[in-house]
């Protein structure tokens, strides 16, 4: 993710890179939820390192749902109530400027990190987390 500037090509229309451009962002979006995963799987868990990965992925491609789970996963395991709120609102947001209908395991977890129950995993319910 330290090779990442930004979105490929931005400020630039070239109609022959638009398939160049959605591989970058698959690629790009695909490590930020792996490494985020990395980061926050296991005994020595960095939740800041998760937390950096996926919002740097976020500013690239604001439309990917995984990595707002990613997000809302890191902090409810941080115990931040006030973002994981922030980010809920973000995510809805972001689905209405473009219209689009939250996956049903995107609702899941965001019911889930709302209830404010202290048992259970946002990630049990995913299975994009295995």
């Amino acid at each position: 993710m330290a090779l990442v500037r930004g979105r490929p090509f931005d400020g630039r229309t070239l109609p022959w890179a638009e398939p160049v451009i959605q591989e970058m962002l698959s690629r790009i979006t695909d490590t930020a939820h792996t490494l985020a995963r990395r980061h926050t799987d296991g005994d020595t868990s960095d939740l800041d390192a998760a937390r950096r990965t996926v919002l740097q992925a976020l500013d690239i491609e604001e439309t990917c749902e995984v990595l707002y789970r990613d997000l809302l996963h890191i902090e409810w395991a941080a115990g931040n109530p006030a973002v994981v709120r922030r980010t809920v609102a973000r995510l809805q947001q972001m689905a209405r400027t473009y219209d689009i209908t939250l996956h049903t395991l995107t609702e899941t977890t965001i019911n889930l990190v709302l209830s404010d129950q202290p048992t259970g995993s946002p990630r049990s319910a995913d299975p994009s987390s295995s």
